[in-house]
């Protein structure tokens, strides 16, 4: 590898089996991870050795390993502490406690890799024999026993973000109401109390994106305070929704033709919002230039 290359890092997700490993592995899939399921631990440098033939396209890697490798999982500790030796590796244990594990197992009505002609508490012990070597060399190791899959989630984004990192992202999108209404939105906002710039004979053929209209909208009774309230009440919910791991959400801002009033308000509302912590805001423009 060149020396001015940066090599992958690489996450090693382990644990017991329902204790989350698709929803951690799902929560660094969204933060952008490249994730493989179900790696055997003989396949980790290989793994290795593509990325780095991708020229950095694959900075950050996380491979799930588990009991389903069979004996070949047997391996992961050895390969893991060589791995050690020369890349950025570290690896995440997702444990619970028994009696959580065989309730679980239980919901979903599917029998432990492990327990063969057993009770599913036979395949739990079984598998934290297994398990014990490189639990005891993890570096991080999350207790699930009392976490909900978003509780989960939102700790492995805490864990694993990179500082300042976006964890929600808002589209702000204005719509003409006369085109329906959007199917894909969170919450929709009506400007159709304001006065229609379509109706002036010089703002008509223009759009929400120039000036003169921009001004003739926000100098409307209601405009400003309008935006300057709606995201007021929007910050909380951005707030939760990255508490909850919701990690995108979609804003409606709608007027008669999506050309002027909704397209002003959306542009507005967008640079608020882009204020909330956490937040990153992305503007579209369904219905403008059907007209």
């Amino acid at each position: 590898m060149a020396e001015d290359e940066v090599a992958s890092e690489i996450l090693i997700v382990t644990g017991m089996s329902g204790a989350g490993r698709t929803t951690a592995a799902n929560a660094l899939e969204d933060l952008d991870w490249y994730v493989v399921d179900n790696l055997p631990p003989q396949m980790l440098r290989p793994l290795l050795d593509i990325s780095d033939l991708a020229a950095g396209a694959l900075p950050k890697i996380a491979a799930v390993v588990d009991v389903r490798g069979r004996d070949l999982f047997r391996e992961l500790p050895a390969v893991a502490s060589s791995l050690r030796a020369a890349r950025q590796v570290r690896v995440l244990f997702l444990d619970a406690s028994d009696d959580v594990l065989v309730r679980r197992f239980e919901s979903v009505r599917r029998p432990h890799p492990l327990q063969g002609d057993g009770t599913i508490l036979d395949g739990i012990r079984r598998e934290r024999e297994r398990l014990a070597a490189i639990r005891e060399s993890a570096d991080v190791l999350i207790d699930t026993s009392a976490l909900n899959i978003h509780q989960l989630a939102t700790r492995v984004v805490d864990l694993f973000s990179e500082e300042g990192e976006a964890r929600h992202t808002v589209t702000v999108m204005s719509f003409g109401f006369k085109y329906g209404l959007p199917t894909d939105v969170d919450l929709v906002a009506d400007m159709r109390f304001l006065p229609n710039p379509f109706w002036i004979p010089e703002l008509k053929g223009l759009t929400g994106e120039e000036e003169p209209v921009r001004e003739f909208v926000l100098g409307q009774t209601g405009a400003r305070e309008f935006i300057d309230a709606y995201a007021a009440a929007l910050h909380p919910v951005l707030e939760g929704y990255q508490r909850e791991n919701k990690r995108h959400s979609v804003v409606a801002v709608g007027c008669t033709g999506g050309k002027h009033r909704s397209v002003v308000t959306a542009v507005e509302l967008a640079a608020r919002l882009a204020e909330v912590p956490g937040v990153a805001v992305r503007v579209k423009h369904r219905d403008l230039g059907r007209e």
